[in-house]
């Protein structure tokens, strides 16, 4: 039996936080981005649950097409102004629609939006798994103190590749050789 801290298929989703046209010049933009579209991808080949959030977009641009290239046809994203993506009241309906108890986070920017929608949904009573390869901030401070901030409040560390390897378990999962292709 896995370890109940482990993420689980059947009670995970993934939420991608303002992943958004203004933020482009952030350092590590490119970097994450691809981080963000693997993740993604994985979600889709393991048929799991997606929310895409985005912090006012006529101010700063839609998701960016690194992500919106590997999203479902007809996707829709859930607009929001409040920082916290547990602000908007589609994005509660919709994760608790899924019957999720473990949300993994990646996202814009790590001591903002993401920091305060990690500690809303703790406190809403999820676990939750943050990407620390797959969140960025406009300064490098701002995503250490993000991260550190999280993790001391009691959001667990992931990464990409360990998120995945984490929800498949097994080599011999159907879906092995596909996810290996994307993360490779």
């Amino acid at each position: 039996m896995p370890h109940p801290k482990l993420l689980n298929k059947d009670k995970t989703a993934l939420v991608v936080i303002d992943f958004q046209e203004a933020f482009r010049k952030s350092p590590d933009f490119d970097e994450v981005a691809v981080k963000i579209s693997q993740i993604v991808q994985g979600f889709r080949v393991l048929n799991l649950p997606i929310i895409v959030t985005e912090q006012y977009p006529k101010g700063l641009g839609s998701t960016v097409e690194e992500i919106t290239s590997v999203l479902p046809d007809r996707f829709k994203c859930i607009e929001k102004s409040t920082f916290s993506s547990c602000g908007a009241n589609q994005f509660l309906e919709k994760l608790n629609a899924t019957n999720t108890k473990q949300v993994l986070i990646c996202g814009l920017e790590t001591h903002v939006c993401v920091n305060q929608t990690a500690h809303d949904l703790l406190n809403e009573g999820f676990e939750v798994h943050v990407l620390c390869d797959a969140v960025s901030s406009r300064f490098s401070y701002n995503k250490e103190i993000g991260l550190k901030k999280m993790l001391m409040n009691g959001v667990m560390p992931s990464s990409v590749e360990m998120a995945l390897f984490e929800l498949m378990q097994d080599s011999k999962h159907e879906q092995f050789k596909e996810i290996q292709k994307i993360i490779k």
